[in-house]
């Protein structure tokens, strides 16, 4: 009998919404896994420094999710020293999950960006990786990415691997960014509606993002 599969995705969360969590939960009901581990960052390489602080944005993810049962938050990169590189994350998680099917979630930007990645070659050395896409979206690959893409794209009976894949999946796109959460909520507009009631209440108690002029 194979493993639970597991999804992993990763990210500032600062604040978390509804573009990471539904996308996030149409993978886990196509790709069947048993679980999402949300890891938010500590150093994130590629972003500014999140605004709220790392129990505040833990308890936002908490709140978030304490009514899914196939949500998971995972600490392990706010436990870790230095800048939270994906790759010591995934084998962290190997390490954790030995027999398990990994699955490390990406937007299509991020995919698209994936050669800045430290290391990004070993990724698929310790989990699959799915491409979360628009219905019908088209990806623009560089002559290096196209290769990578073709060589290691997943057929349907790949799905007793525990990692090595790439997995295209046809996702619920939300135009939501944290970005415009902190500036909109800034801005003194409502932001209802982009995010769980529960996440806007600790906005809200703890006076997180009043100043809109911060970028990241």
């Amino acid at each position: 009998m194979t493993a639970a599969a597991i999804g992993i995705l990763g990210g500032t969360f600062d604040p978390v919404h509804f573009g990471h969590l539904r996308p996030a939960l149409d993978v886990l009901q196509q790709l069947k896994l048993d679980h999402i581990r949300l890891i938010p960052n500590n150093t994130p390489p590629h972003r500014p420094a999140p605004v709220a602080s790392a129990q505040q944005r833990m308890l936002m993810l908490h709140l978030a999710v304490k009514n899914s049962e196939h949500f998971v938050v995972d600490d392990r990169e706010l436990q870790r020293d230095g800048v939270s590189y994906m790759v010591d994350t995934l084998r962290s998680l190997r390490e954790e999950f030995q027999q398990n099917p990994l699955y490390l979630l990406l937007g299509t930007d991020a995919f698209l960006g994936i050669e800045s990645w430290y290391h990004w070659q070993q990724l698929l050395d310790f989990a699959h990786i799915v491409i979360m896409q628009r219905p019908h979206e088209v990806l623009s690959l560089n002559s290096t990415l196209a290769d990578w893409y073709q060589a290691h794209l997943a057929k349907d009976s790949d799905s007793t691997l525990q990692a090595g894949k790439l997995w295209p999946v046809d996702v619920t796109q939300l135009a939501i960014s944290s970005t415009e959460i902190r500036t909109q909520y800034g801005a003194g507009q409502s932001i209802q509606f982009l995010l769980p009631d529960s996440v806007i209440q600790v906005i809200e108690q703890l006076g997180l993002y009043k100043d809109n002029h911060i970028d990241g």
